[in-house]
């Protein structure tokens, strides 16, 4: 049966109105842009910051044992322990030094005996009741026994500095290698670490070389103390370059008077390297790739977004510094990135 006309052609009607009001709808959803908040920013003076890897070593090591196989008798100290230059830390067998001290006033009382002679000799010549050849002889045995003196007293001076040993420098037990009983090797009996002042050592890249001299100041952090910040000096420039790492030896001198940076302590120095003008964009504009370590900024020109990857310098606050990627100049996205893609027009709000 046919349709009447008049239904056919309502029905024609109602077609048309749901075609139009579909294409009328998808025609607004491609109308719609991306609302963003935008800024524009420029180039400033940024003071360029060098950060490295620092290993505390200390100013000095001296390293006591005795210069002759000894037995060991006491060792006064330990790790750790804190040393005065001077102190004794560690007292060897005595039994020769006896036998050195009687050398010594034999050479004493043969000097005496044999500068009375010589006396004697040389009065005799003065009232013509002896020769010049006597006095001759005398002399050359008066000087024979001042040198048997002076060597028997160092040979005692050095078996006494290797029986009771003494530290040369104040500072910081690092190492005892033997126990009482033992006798001495090859081994330092204990090693001694001066630790005021201490040195700090980093490794500098070839191309900072120039921005780098004795007399700079230094900042270092070290983990055992978290935020704190110690003040320290650049006290030497290595004049060579390591050929496999490209890098120089820099060593910082840090006052350490309280002891409480230790050799072997891990730290993080960073020096002032000069000024660099870079462009600074507000962190709200920085867009973190997933998955990946890139960054990126939406850059705002003529109503249109460009996703544009740019290298991160220092961090300034709730800005960053950028090497590369954006222009001075440039108006950047700080707000709204989240809908955005690149080459994608979008609506600036206020």
């Amino acid at each position: 049966m046919k349709k009447p006309l008049y239904l056919l052609a309502i029905s024609i009607l109602s077609l048309s109105a749901i075609s139009c009001n579909g294409n009328k709808s998808a025609n607004q959803e491609e109308e719609k842009k991306p609302v963003v908040k935008v800024e524009k920013v420029d180039n400033r003076d940024v003071v360029q910051i060098g950060t490295y890897t620092a290993t505390v070593q200390p100013e000095n090591i001296n390293n006591i044992s005795s210069s002759t196989p000894n037995r060991i008798k006491e060792i006064l100290v330990d790790e750790g322990y804190n040393v005065a230059k001077g102190q004794t830390v560690a007292i060897l067998d005595d039994v020769n030094i006896t036998s050195y001290e009687i050398q010594v006033a034999n050479a004493r009382a043969n000097l005496a005996t044999v500068q009375q002679d010589y006396d004697r000799a040389v009065k005799l010549l003065q009232i013509g009741g002896g020769t010049q050849q006597a006095v001759d002889q005398m002399k050359l045995q008066l000087t024979n026994a001042e040198n048997s003196l002076a060597a028997a007293e160092r040979t005692l001076k050095n078996v006494k500095e290797n029986t009771i040993l003494v530290s040369p420098l104040s500072g910081v037990v690092t190492a005892r290698n033997y126990d009482p009983g033992d006798m001495t090797g090859t081994l330092p009996i204990v090693t001694v670490a001066q630790v005021n002042p201490v040195k700090i050592i980093i490794n500098v890249p070839e191309s900072e070389l120039s921005k780098v001299s004795k007399g700079m100041p230094a900042h270092i952090t070290f983990d055992t103390y978290g935020d704190e910040v110690f003040e320290g000096v650049i006290t030497m420039v290595s004049p060579t370059v390591d050929t496999n790492s490209r890098t120089f030896g820099v060593e910082i001198g840090l006052n350490n008077k309280d002891n409480r940076v230790l050799p072997g302590m891990f730290g993080r120095v960073k020096l002032e390297l000069g000024s660099a003008n870079h462009v600074v964009v507000p962190d709200r504009a920085i867009v973190k790739q997933p998955g990946s370590a890139n960054q990126y900024v939406y850059v705002y020109h003529n109503g249109i977004v460009s996703y544009n990857k740019v290298e991160l310098g220092q961090r300034l606050g709730n800005a960053y510094e950028l090497l590369s990627g954006v222009e001075p100049g440039d108006t950047v996205v700080v707000t709204g990135q989240t809908k955005l893609a690149d080459g994608i027009p979008v609506e600036i709000t206020p």
